[in-house]
Order: C-alpha cells, then sequence, then structure tokens
C-alpha cells in the first residue's frame, strides 16, 4: 500500500479510463473552486448577507450528508457507479448555472442561494461516495494509493488555479456570472465520464434484504473497526471546524481585512500549494514514516498553525492566513491520502459504498452544525471571534487518533477485502486497551462516529 505517486505515476496516467477519471476530476474541481470565491461573495457583496446568512448557506451546502448521507451508500450499492456520477454532475451544472440568468434578470435572493446550495449538496453526496466506490473498480488495490495521491494533485492543482481565476473574473464579470465557469466545469466532467469504458456489474441486492440493514451493516463495519472508528472520530473533529472557518472566512476577508475578490483569489490560491504539496508528497512520506504514522503525525504537526488565522491583520498581515491555511492543507491532503486509500484497500467491494456513505455522513455531519455556529458567533461576536473558536478546535483533531491503536503503528495492516480488523490491528489495539479504555468508552457513547476538504 505504501506506494508513491511519482514512480507510478506514467503508469497510472497510461490507464485511459483513469486519464478520464482523472480529467473529469480537474474539469470539476477547477469549476467548484470558481464558485468557491464566486458564491459567497454573491451572498456578502451583491446581497448583502449577514454572517449568520453566510453561515445558513455553508450550512445548506453540507446538510445533505445528514439527510441522505446513510442511505445513499445503500442505494449505491445496489446500482452502477458509473451512470450515478455523470447524472450528479449534470444536476450540479443545472443547478448552479441558474444563478447567473437569475442575477442578470434582478431576481436573486438568499432563499435561491440555500435551494441551490442544497440541490448541489445531495448531488455531491451520491457523486463523492460513488466516486470513492467506483476507483477501486478502474484501478487494482495495490495502486490505490498512486490513484488516490493523482485525484489529490488534481484537486490540489485545482485549488492553486482555480480561486486565483475566480477572483479574476468576480472582479471582471461580477460575481453571479463568473458561476458560469463553475457549470461549465460540471458540464465537462459529465462528458468525459460518459467516455470510461470500465465493465461495471450490476451488484445483486441479497434476497429479503432490507435498506435499513444493509445501512447498518455498513455503520456496524465502520464502528466495528478500531482504526476506522478513530479516523472517523478525528475527521469528525476536523471537519466541524473547517465549515466554522468555511462560514466566516469571505465575511473576515471582505470586512475586516478590507480585500478585493483578486487579493481573496490570489490568497486561496497561494495557500492551495500546502495542499499541492501534501499530495505530491504523501506517497514518500507514507514510506518515511509509515502510513499509520502519517495519519497522526500529518495533523500534530500542521494543525497549531491555525492560531495565525485570527492573528491575521489587512494589508501584508492577510499572507499570514495564507500561510497557515497553507500548512494545514498540507496536512489535511497527506491525512486524506492515507486514511483513504486504507479504507479502500480494507473494506470488501461489496460493502464500499456503505462504508464510504456511512463515513461521508459521520464526518460530514458535523459540518452543518460547524456553519451555523460559526456563522452565529461571527454574528454575536465578529468573525475573529469564529476563528479563535475554530483553531482552538482544530487543535483537538490529532486527540482521537493518538489515543486509538494507531499511535503504537507504523504502518497500517495490508488487510484482504471483507477483513473487518486483522490480527496486527488486533494486536495493537489490546497493547494500548489498558491505558484507553476509559477514555474509549466515553467516546463509543458519543460516536455514531469520521478535510480542508477533505476528501
Amino acid at each position: 500500500m505504501n506506494e508513491t505517486l511519482r514512480p507510478r505515476q506514467a503508469r497510472l496516467l497510461d490507464h485511459r479510463d483513469f486519464r478520464l477519471l482523472l480529467a473529469g476530476a480537474a474539469a470539476a474541481q477547477t469549476g467548484s473552486q470558481v464558485t468557491l470565491v464566486a458564491l459567497p461573495l454573491v451572498a456578502v457583496v451583491v446581497l448583502d448577507a449577514t454572517p449568520f446568512e453566510v453561515g445558513l448557506l455553508t450550512a445548506a451546502e453540507t446538510a445533505a450528508f445528514l439527510l441522505v448521507g446513510l442511505p445513499a451508500g445503500a442505494w449505491l450499492d445496489r446500482m452502477r457507479k458509473l451512470p450515478v456520477l455523470i447524472r450528479a454532475d449534470v444536476v450540479r451544472c443545472i443547478a448552479v448555472g441558474s444563478i447567473p440568468p437569475a442575477a442578470a434578470l434582478g431576481v436573486l435572493t438568499m432563499p435561491q442561494l440555500y435551494l441551490v446550495a442544497l440541490v448541489t449538496g445531495v448531488a455531491t453526496v451520491f457523486f463523492d461516495v460513488a466516486h470513492q466506490s467506483f476507483l477501486p473498480a478502474v484501478l487494482p488495490r495495490e495502486r490505490l494509493v498512486g490513484g488516490n495521491g493523482a485525484l489529490e494533485t488534481v484537486r490540489s492543482s485545482a485549488q492553486i488555479a482555480g480561486p486565483g481565476l475566480g477572483g479574476g473574473l468576480v472582479q471582471l464579470l461580477g460575481a453571479p456570472l463568473a458561476i458560469v465557469a463553475d457549470a461549465c466545469g460540471y458540464l465537462a466532467s459529465a462528458l468525459l465520464l460518459a467516455r470510461i469504458r470500465v465493465e461495471e456489474a450490476r451488484p445483486e441486492p441479497e434476497p429479503g434484504r432490507s435498506l435499513r440493514a444493509e445501512v447498518a451493516e455498513g455503520v456496524r463495519f465502520v464502528l466495528g473497526h478500531p482504526l476506522l472508528r478513530a479516523i472517523a472520530t478525528a475527521t469528525a473533529v476536523s471537519n466541524l471546524f473547517a465549515a466554522v472557518l468555511m462560514a466566516v472566512q469571505t465575511v473576515f476577508w471582505v470586512r475586516v481585512l478590507d480585500l478585493s475578490p483578486g487579493a481573496i483569489g490570489a490568497l486561496l490560491s497561494a495557500s492551495a500549494l500546502g495542499g499541492l504539496a501534501g499530495a505530491l508528497c504523501a506517497g514518500q512520506l507514507s514510506r518515511w514514516v509509515g502510513q499509520a504514522r502519517l495519519i497522526w503525525l500529518s495533523t500534530v504537526v500542521t494543525a497549531p498553525f491555525a492560531v495565525l488565522w485570527p492573528l491575521s491583520e489587512g494589508g501584508a498581515g492577510a499572507w499570514l492566513f495564507g500561510l497557515a491555511a497553507g500548512v494545514v492543507l498540507f496536512g489535511a491532503v497527506a491525512y486524506n491520502v492515507a486514511q483513504v486509500s486504507f479504507r479502500q484497500s480494507v473494506c470488501p467491494p461489496e460493502l464500499l459504498g456503505r462504508m464510504n456513505a456511512t463515513m461521508r455522513f459521520l464526518v460530514w455531519g458535523t459540518m452543518p452544525i460547524g456553519a451555523l455556529g460559526g456563522g452565529l458567533v461571527a454574528d454575536r461576536a465578529g468573525p475573529r471571534a469564529a476563528l479563535w473558536l475554530c483553531a482552538a478546535g482544530f487543535l483537538l483533531v490529532p486527540v482521537p487518533l493518538l489515543l486509538s491503536p494507531l499511535r503504537r503503528m507504523r504502518d497500517l495492516p495490508k488487510a484482504e477485502a471483507g477483513a473487518a480488523v486483522t490480527a496486527e490491528v488486533q494486536g495493537a489495539a489490546a497493547a494500548v486497551a489498558q491505558d484507553a479504555q476509559e477514555t474509549q468508552d466515553a467516546r463509543s457513547a458519543e460516536q455514531p462516529a469520521a478535510s480542508p476538504t477533505t476528501s
């Protein structure tokens, strides 16, 4: 599993279907990164939204993971993944494409933005769960680290180019028209995915099996695995406070730091260099320190840089924000490459959709709460106070990982498909059970529960 991206990259790109998957991801991610700049600016600048309204908009984007996150996985385990990916892209194209004409006609409102955010969020739930479950159908398991690393490289590259492009388009065309780039990205992604020729058999559900029973099986698999459980908890905490950041950062940039749209795009693009570096280095780092160590070490080293966000000031001081975001994003991407590859490898193929949906439900389900909380704190105490809350929360992210068997392991077990807990994991769990028992008992009562934007 510890496969670095660079030695395998040429062979991965020789794979026609993976090449199309990668190109589709590049198109969709670049467009969505433009909207990352443009959509909050539509709310803040065009519609004069309050911090709480911006937080509500962020919550609407992620609420779908709570509404349909768990059944989505069970549904996807009953159908081919590729058609779902294509339909989700088409739905997202139509939804975001409705904003520019509404703005041009003078009828754009916050309720429409909420509806667009909710619809695209539902489509993204199905797209993301299907995408993570589809990759093992395109690549063999021993090449998943390389494949995930390549996808993270594309995403990180889009995070560099997209915001700068978005900031420029907003300044030239205005925020609503800039969103056209996102609609075009989703359309291009759908057309590229439609050319993939992977032979994907339609899964046959077991006779007499209810949707509820299948959902429960995915939940039991995740919560019954000590490593997946720890990863789920840490990622849920990270996403909770990442949502606080997402809800208040645009208000902070515009109304506290007085940044222009172009400067905001440049700041996001510069900080995204950290994500690209994380994607390029993840394979090599996992070989140097071990894949298990990389999962917790990446958060321990990078999460404390979040305290620089509330310390940022206007002018040149704004780049302190970008520096912190770049370092935190480096850790998040390295973490995601390691843990997502492990999840895909350890899970039986027939459970992939439900496992990924369960993880997404647990890790993204905290985001609406964080977004609403961040918007409320910013409304009452100001955006800088909300950023202090965010920074404090990021310091908690490594705790569940350090209290888990990961702390005693160098590499993750190369489990065979269908194995929920390997002998190596059981041994490591037993070694730390005595000193972590009380903490684990307390956590198990709280957890159905596992950035930026992680995956």
